[in-house]
């Protein structure tokens, strides 16, 4: 099986879905299935105006016909609803060829975070936009149960990994005073780190990753430890190095690094939100308690092997498999070329 997988966010950026989507192209290949991208690489792209780093592509309809056409792929994906998602979603339905998308990225709170525009105004653009979609995939149960609950169709399961081989525990000395709270990801206003950061604890707080709000927040905690971005052996290390994960934003829809970090021996901390909570569940890996604080006190507390033997049944093999059959289970493309027609369903905002 050919699969196209269209997605606006890719190399060098450092996040989820871009991890998730590269370990999922090297794990199919085993399990018969060629994965192949449409990516801002071939395009020409610009910087974000409050984020330069985060580059957003220019696609032309022509040049997404003929990378689609020479493709010649049995099944799409689109991965995000950015650019090149929403110009492959109109290629798709001008050609009557069916597709499936993933819902990645809680964009309505990202969004209020950074301008007063209404949460359900961009609610609805989502609902539009994966409505013809002929599956929705969601990383967790309960993020496929509000995406149903808010309209959305066709919702689905496509649960995450972890590469056990390169996140595991072993003996690393950073030489800090302990106990070390770790927190990994993009360093922006929707992760909520000053949560993490105004915190007072023993120890010392250490912040892996970049982004816009880096500066700021370097300068407003000195006594924060930040090493910017990190990948591969480098971040394994200073996982392995650390007693406490501590995982404050409110927003994110999974949080791969939670599992990177139980992996690594590394119990959880953080608020009783959706990602923390989908991921941990009753678990006995991590506390999530709405002060983070007590949360990060009691997680020193608990065993790091459990954590281990929970990430350890998360595999990208599992992950995988699952999005491979809901790409075999889409429709064939309709011989007549005729549009999709969908209607929007009713919702709740």
């Amino acid at each position: 099986m050919r699969i196209l997988v269209a997605t606006d966010a890719w190399h060098p950026q450092v996040n989820g879905v871009v991890r998730t989507l590269t370990m999922m192209a090297d794990t199919a290949r085993p399990l018969g299935a060629e994965v192949s991208f449409l990516t801002p690489q071939s395009f020409r792209t610009f910087g974000m105006p409050s984020y330069r780093d985060l580059r957003v592509a220019l696609p032309r309809p022509a040049k997404i016909a003929r990378l689609i056409e020479d493709a010649r792929p049995d099944s799409i994906h689109i991965a995000t609803e950015g650019p090149i998602g929403l110009l492959v979603r109109r290629y798709c339905r001008k050609h009557g060829f069916p597709f499936t998308t993933s819902f990645h990225t809680r964009f309505p709170e990202y969004v209020r975070a950074r301008a007063p525009i209404p949460e359900s105004l961009v609610w609805r653009a989502l609902r539009r936009f994966h409505a013809p979609s002929q599956a929705v995939m969601a990383a967790t149960p309960a993020l496929a149960t509000e995406l149903r609950q808010r309209g959305f169709a066709n919702v689905v399961l496509w649960p995450r990994g972890v590469d056990v081989t390169l996140f595991h525990p072993r003996a690393v000395d950073l030489c800090l005073p302990a106990p070390i709270y770790l927190s990994v990801g993009r360093v922006a206003v929707e992760k909520n780190l000053e949560a993490f950061l105004d915190l007072d604890l023993p120890g010392t707080k250490v912040v892996v990753g970049d982004g816009p709000a880096r500066a700021m927040l370097e300068q407003n905690y000195p006594e924060a430890i930040f090493l910017g971005a990190l990948h591969g052996e480098a971040l394994a290390q200073v996982y392995a190095a650390a007693d406490v994960f501590v995982f404050p934003s409110k927003t994110d829809t999974f949080g791969l690094v939670l599992l990177e970090a139980l992996a690594s021996g590394l119990p959880v901390a953080a608020f009783p939100v959706t990602g923390p909570r989908d991921v941990i569940g009753t678990e006995p890996v991590g506390v999530l308690d709405d002060d983070l604080r007590e949360a990060c006190l009691a997680a020193l507390e608990i065993r790091p092997q459990a954590c281990v033997d929970f990430a350890a049944r998360q595999t990208w093999e599992v992950s995988t498999r699952a999005f491979i059959e809901h790409m075999a289970e889409i429709h064939e493309p309709d011989p007549n070329g005729v549009e999709f027609i969908a209607q929007e369903p009713r919702f709740v905002a």
